[in-house]
């Protein structure tokens, strides 16, 4: 495909999107089944990109993205889930279809099978998240399906590798497959951790907003390749690296942060229509290689149907399986609750200390009830990394013969990948709606939380300010003392609502340095409150966000004296 039709491609999925969004449909389902027909246009040439550039151009900035904005303690604190659906899961179900493709399709060996499980096993949480978002799924349940995305691509491509390295009959790094994924996830997570930190060291000594944006727009694709060049897993290393600088970004520049949100923002929906633009476009030529290949299209269609019902059972069942357990452990705790006083009262005192502290009172249940079980049994829709890992599938084994199953594999993958989007990319919201899932306590806490973070940021300005009129810098007149002294004493949440000061330049760049050293010390109460898990952290977000919109307010107010 020439340089002209792949733009045409990025423009139309981009086009799509927007209609998509207009007219409150999932972008994804729309882009790909237009992509489908747009395919049969004539004169469409087929549209073909190395593996290699699908994982490495289009999977690091999506992953990289969503770790910047996800909070570190949020993944920590539901890590047994997100592990249980990221790791175990993915495994799971890479062997069943593996065993179930080879019982049903002739042509594929166990190893060639479960190479064919391993590409479909990571559902892709794009979709699901959005959609999560706009009906306001329970923010655990948003925590789990983000922190699942960020895990299970590491673990499918890595069996993927293993299972590909044995089939070709080429030599992988490390040979035992244990001690080979263990290798992959520590060397990855501490790749991208020293990256980070290397990256976080220069953006300091920058100056520049836009140069230090660049740094960032660099620091997914480098770790990733730095990962993969030494063995490792670069999808870890980009989450590693995302986490990593996501923790530290209150200590960039306030314009960095701003331009980095609409420059993230933006490739995410680039990247993510262009990856099911090119799903759709693809299957025509799916279909094409299956009859080159002198196989029965309907009979692969009608094997990849029954893969997909696979695929689409083994979620629900290892959800209720592994979440049920936590259910009935939960409903045991909740009856020696309700009949032993003492026990009551100890979850009182400890409710009264967590409020106390600005926490959510801690309730039963612990664990996701039956309803919030089934919307994440729901959510496994396949996407970017089932269509680079059905590309990456070699054509030759080391001996020269041509890879067993290559064109089933790819269309079956194909199959699967559209059949998730469709399935239970079209029936998630109707089932959110009806399951009724939204938290009634849900308002009432976000507005407690809301009321905590000022709280917390009014405290740290009063403290600046009351240094401030103990020791005011040289040349400060006595009336912009008097005012700071009033600002004390309102307590007032916001300093910009005062006038700001008439007079000399002098006062002026007093007034300004006060008021970014007041908004620092907000910054950096709301994030060390946040960190303790004492703050949520969706409220800390959005406070530090309004906290920086501040900021450009008084640096173009105060522009031409700071």
């Amino acid at each position: 495909m020439n340089g002209v039709q792949l733009l045409l491609v990025i423009v139309g999925a981009i086009a799509v999107t927007g209609i998509a969004q207009r007219r409150g449909l999932q972008p994804a389902l729309v882009i790909t089944l237009v992509g489908f027909a747009a395919s049969f246009i004539p004169g469409f040439t087929r549209l073909e990109l190395d593996s290699d550039i699908i994982l490495g151009l289009v999977l690091p900035p999506l992953l990289y993205s969503a770790a910047l904005n996800f909070s570190f303690v949020s993944f920590v604190r539901n890590l047994r889930p997100i592990l249980g659906l990221g790791v175990g899961l993915v495994i799971v179900t890479a062997l069943v279809v593996g065993l179930f493709a080879a019982w049903i399709v002739p042509t594929l060996t166990i190893s060639t099978a479960v190479v064919l499980g391993a590409i479909v096993a990571p559902p892709d949480a794009v979709a699901a998240v959005a959609i999560g978002r706009k009906l306001g799924l329970p923010k655990r349940v948003m925590s789990i399906l983000t922190g699942e995305s960020l895990v299970n691509d590491a673990a499918a491509l890595t069996l993927f590798s293993i299972t590909v390295a044995a089939v070709v009959g080429t030599h992988t790094l490390v040979e035992n497959p244990v001690l080979l994924f263990l290798y992959s996830s520590v060397v990855g997570i501490v790749t991208g951790l020293v990256l980070a930190t290397v990256a976080t060291m220069i953006r300091r000594l920058l100056n520049d907003s836009g140069l230090e944006t660049v740094l960032g727009l660099i620091v997914p694709f480098a770790a990733y390749l730095l990962a993969e060049q030494l063995g490792a897993s670069g999808v870890l290393a980009v989450v590693a690296a995302g986490f990593a600088i996501g923790g530290s970004s209150s200590r960039a520049r306030y314009s960095t942060r701003l331009q980095e949100r609409q420059v993230w923002s933006s490739l995410d929906v680039l990247l993510e229509a262009f990856v099911f633009a090119y799903m759709g476009l693809q299957l025509r030529f799916v279909i094409q290689d299956l009859q080159e290949a002198g196989q029965s299209v309907w009979f692969v269609f009608g094997a990849g149907a029954l893969i997909l019902l696979v695929v689409l059972l083994i979620r629900p069942v290892w959800v209720f399986l592994s979440f049920g357990r936590h259910t009935l452990t939960d409903r045991l705790l909740r009856r020696t609750y309700d009949r032993d006083e003492r026990l009551r009262e100890r979850l009182r005192v400890k409710n009264e200390a967590r409020v106390a502290r600005g926490r959510r009172p801690r309730q039963f249940p612990v664990f996701l009830n039956w309803r919030e079980s089934v919307v994440v049994s729901w959510t496994g829709m396949r996407g970017v990394v089932t269509l680079a890992a059905a590309a990456g599938v070699p054509l030759v084994l080391s001996n020269g013969d041509p890879f067993p199953g290559r064109a089933e594999i790819q269309a079956i993958a194909f199959i699967v990948a559209v059949g998730t989007l469709l399935v239970q990319g079209l029936t998630l919201p109707s089932l959110i709606k009806a399951l009724k899932l939204s938290d009634p306590t849900q308002d009432e806490f976000d507005k407690q939380q809301r009321e905590h973070a000022h709280a917390v940021a009014r405290a740290a300005a009063s403290k600046v300010f009351d240094e401030f009129v103990k020791e005011p810098p040289k040349g400060v007149s006595p009336a912009l003392i008097a005012q700071v002294s009033r600002v004390v004493e309102q307590r007032t949440e916001h300093t910009e609502r005062d006038a700001e000061p008439d007079g000399s330049s002098t006062e002026g760049r007093a007034f300004g340095a006060l008021y970014r050293r007041v908004l620092q010390a907000q910054r950096d109460a709301v994030v060390d409150e946040r960190n303790h898990n004492k703050l949520d952290d969706d409220a800390a977000r959005e406070f530090l966000e309004q906290l920086d919109y501040q900021e450009a307010a008084i640096v173009s107010r105060l522009g031409n004296r700071l």
